[in-house]
């Protein structure tokens, strides 16, 4: 008795096609998410230990807070200018890898937080090997027009430990430390949105926390161009955000206090 091989027809085959990618269709947007969700938790963990490592540093430091800033190696006779002590430095945006090492290595913070991979979010950018800076308030830069005297020097200064950030994942380093308006509604450098609609930050109190983005303007600015935002963007209409509660917040948090009176 002879029998018939039995197989898939086109249709049959056709339509186990349509139900896979039907599958796959529902399936990747969820598998996206826990591996941003993963990713995220990853930089929320580099931020509390760099916060370990920053508040370790005020405890061995008389309260001193580790300078905020970043420095380029401006030093004529080679090295690195003692002059500008920081918690990293920035050796520049063509910087090799081995410079960037350095740059880390040669930082303040660096004896305290020993690892390079904790200097950087899991979605920074290729290359980079810090992506987390020191908001201006926190020793930093001290010349933000309007907001004298408001740069802390000390840990006794912190008023609200849990509500202050020192923190945040810019997505790059840059030159001095992170800067936003004390008392203006305006952005001043750009803000980002590194997982999701929003971004981590990283508190006086070794806390880590993601902030998730409400206002449409907020996310504008964080898709802007880089070079576009640190060239037109931050000096022009697009800056100004008044009523953003994401601003008020962000400043809140940066600052401890809005230094001027918010648009209702």
């Amino acid at each position: 008795m002879m029998h018939r091989k039995t197989g898939f027809t086109l249709i049959e085959l056709l339509v186990v096609i349509a139900i896979i990618a039907i599958l796959m269709a529902i399936l990747m947007p969820a598998l996206q998410r826990a591996r941003e969700q993963g990713k995220r938790a990853a930089c929320l963990n580099n931020l509390r230990q760099l916060g370990l490592a920053w508040n370790v540093y005020a405890d061995e430091n008389d309260n001193e807070i580790v300078p905020g800033n970043t420095a380029l190696d401006n030093n004529p006779n080679g090295g690195w200018n003692p002059d500008d002590d920081c918690w990293v430095y920035w050796p520049g945006r063509d910087a090799t890898e081995q410079e960037r090492i350095d740059g880390i290595k040669r930082g303040l913070l660096y004896p305290y937080c020993p690892s390079i991979k904790l200097y950087k979010c899991p979605t920074g950018i290729r290359e980079e090997l810090v992506t987390y800076a020191i908001v201006d308030a926190m020793n930093g830069y001290n010349a933000i027009p309007g907001a004298d005297g408001q740069v802390l020097r000390t840990r006794l200064q912190i008023k609200t430990p849990a509500l202050q950030a020192v923190f945040l994942d810019e997505g790059r380093l840059s030159p001095a430390s992170w800067t936003i308006w004390y008392d203006q509604e305006r952005w001043w450098d750009q803000i980002t949105a590194r997982h999701g609609d929003g971004t981590n930050f990283g508190f006086a109190d070794g806390r880590a926390e993601y902030w998730k983005w409400n206002d449409p303007r907020t996310i504008e600015i964080a898709e802007m161009d880089y070079d576009y935002w640190q060239n037109t963007g931050r000096h022009g209409s697009e800056s100004n955000s008044p009523g953003n509660p994401d601003l008020y917040k962000v400043q809140k948090a940066v600052w401890g206090e809005l230094g001027y009176p918010p648009t209702q």
